[in-house]
């Protein structure tokens, strides 16, 4: 598939990337807008404070938690972000035709798919500041280093109304290959180590904003659930000299269970020990250790069974009897994340695979992480995998749904 794209900057310095799929831009018949015209200061400009004095931006910190072994970002500057917005002020919709410019993200007026670097960062690196380990008040216990990674947004629709699920299978494509330009980008910025591409969806989650869009993180270290899943494989390698996620996958398939959907190159199954209300795994049958690694036909192939398991989700509940639209499917609340190996550690051990899942447990009804999860992290799970898997083998579809009359 041919995907066009197009690099500019922002008003205030960030990047902008447009990865379009249709004409007259795919063919380079037209360009989309690259100039933003938003009096936005430099992001990285001198900041003046209430003393009149300008000094130089701080960059985001992050403190190592001895207890834990995790390092934990500062990112203060985030409680002041967008934060459900009118559909007026959405600042991920396209720019609108004849008005004046405004606050948006998207200096255009129509869009594909499109990625720029966060607004409100979590992990940032900063000109001039070296990734270097200090000591809080001195102290070795409390090692602290600059969060000096990279957050970027993606949008995957102009209409601020959809959901990826409803994308159709030529524009999940393009967000296929949106991913996997973007991990290969990141993980050649120095000091990263991880690259995470994922969505969250649904108030229920707590997103900021309802416009149809995910995240790609470029971590300066190893997330805690992935050097854990490190550590787990190098020891399954040791013992038996084989991949634990490849032999998770044959598994699965002998045993065919809480296999809910497969397609020539992919296979989606409810794990074994699933802990969330609904829990789904996406994983190629290739070895393969991330996004970059896949073959156009894995590619073709991904957008078609990811659609469907994304539009079965969307039918797991139903609104209850008696209710206005009972009977009707609930938009499912969910986290979708691409765990993939490393930058550099354990790229043998680690394979690429997806976790989809959600914090409804019954309509109108959320899994808390209360006394057990959240103080000890020692889940309890309120459903069965096999449970689960029997209610997305009814709901999956055969094959995607596909959108009518839009763009897509």
């Amino acid at each position: 598939m041919i995907v066009r794209k197009t690099t500019t900057r922002l008003a205030d310095g960030r990047e902008l990337i447009y990865f379009d799929d249709s004409e007259p831009y795919v063919s380079g018949g037209a360009t989309r807008r690259l100039d933003d015209p938003r009096p936005l200061p430099d992001r990285f400009a001198d900041v003046v404070g209430e003393d009149g004095v300008a000094r130089p931006v701080t960059a985001p910190q992050m403190r190592y938690d001895v207890l834990t072994g995790e390092w934990i970002p500062m990112a203060t500057h985030r409680m002041n972000r967008t934060f459900l917005p009118p559909a007026d002020a959405n600042p991920f919709a396209p720019a609108r035709p004849g008005a004046a410019y405004q606050d948006g993200e998207i200096p255009d007026t129509d869009y594909d798919v499109v990625v720029f670097e966060n607004r409100f960062p979590s992990l940032v690196a900063v000109p001039g500041v070296e990734d270097e380990v200090a000591y809080l008040d001195g102290e070795e216990l409390w090692p602290v280093r600059p969060a000096a990674g990279r957050t970027e947004v993606i949008c995957f629709s102009p209409d601020p109304t959809g959901s990826l699920a409803g994308v159709g299978t030529r524009r999940m494509r393009t967000v296929i290959e949106a991913w996997a330009d973007r991990t290969a980008a990141l993980a050649a910025l120095p000091g990263v180590e991880q690259v995470f591409c994922f969505e969250n969806r649904g108030k229920e989650i707590g997103v900021t904003l309802h416009h149809p869009h995910g995240q790609i993180y470029a971590y300066p270290y190893l997330t805690p659930r992935t050097a854990t899943m490190l550590r787990h494989a190098a020891a399954h390698r040791r013992r038996t000299g084989r991949n634990l996620l490849r032999d998770v996958l044959d598994a699965e398939l002998r045993s065919g269970r809480r296999v809910v959907a497969e397609s020539e190159h992919w296979v989606a199954y409810v794990p074994a020990a699933a802990r969330w209300p609904v829990e789904a795994h996406l994983a190629p049958r290739r070895d393969v250790p991330d996004l970059p690694a896949l073959d156009d036909a894995e590619r073709a192939d991904l957008a078609g069974i990811y659609l469907r398991l994304l539009q079965g989700g969307d039918r797991f509940f139903v609104v209850p009897p008696g209710e206005e639209d009972s009977g009707g499917p609930i938009h499912l609340p969910y986290i979708a994340a691409w765990h993939q190996a490393p930058v550099r550690e354990g790229r043998e051990d680690l394979r690429l695979h997806l976790q989809l899942f959600s914090i409804l447990r019954a309509p109108g009804k959320l899994k808390y992480l209360a006394g057990s999860e959240s103080g000890m992290g020692a889940w309890i799970s309120d459903s069965t995998p096999e449970r689960i898997a029997d209610r997305l083998r009814e709901v999956v579809p055969a094959v995607a749904a596909e959108p009518v009359g839009t763009r897509a």
